[in-house]
């Protein structure tokens, strides 16, 4: 299964504050077992909200929002992908991790949809197209 592994922003992550060396190192040791371990699909940090915009639905109107957003609680600093044989695994992964901020921090992890989720609604038609889609994706 694979799970998205979100870092929740921070009131430093937000401010532009960057890691110092040794967080750096930690991550990076932290990353390093990952990747050997088959887990690390894909990481990044992600710049402040500041740097950040929002377009908002309704109907056929769409609104540009320009950071920074309120809520740093409700943000995200940064993600892992991860390829996991479950939600412990990435749970027991997650409890390894170094505190990626210099104060309290928050990781959330989510399943990421998989094809036979969909059931039914998925078409042939449809599950053709998806894959040729992400074959496609990965070859850029």
């Amino acid at each position: 299964m694979r799970v998205l592994v979100i870092v929740k922003a921070s009131n430093e992550s937000e401010a532009g504050v960057m890691p110092g060396e040794q967080l750096l190192t930690d991550m990076g040791k932290f990353n390093e077992e990952l990747v050997k371990a088959g887990v690390m699909l894909a990481g990044e940090g992600l710049h402040p909200s500041s740097r950040g915009k929002r377009v908002e639905f309704s109907g056929s109107r769409r609104t540009v929002v320009d950071g920074p957003f309120s809520e740093t609680k409700e943000l995200i600093a940064g993600f892992w992908l991860w390829q996991v044989s479950s939600m412990e695994e990435a749970l027991e992964w997650v409890k390894r991790c170094p505190n990626p901020h210099n104060e309290d921090s928050t990781i959330e992890i989510r399943p990421v949809f998989e094809a036979e989720d969909f059931g039914e609604a998925l078409t042939p038609a449809l599950r053709e197209q998806e894959e040729r889609l992400r074959a496609q994706a990965a070859r850029n």
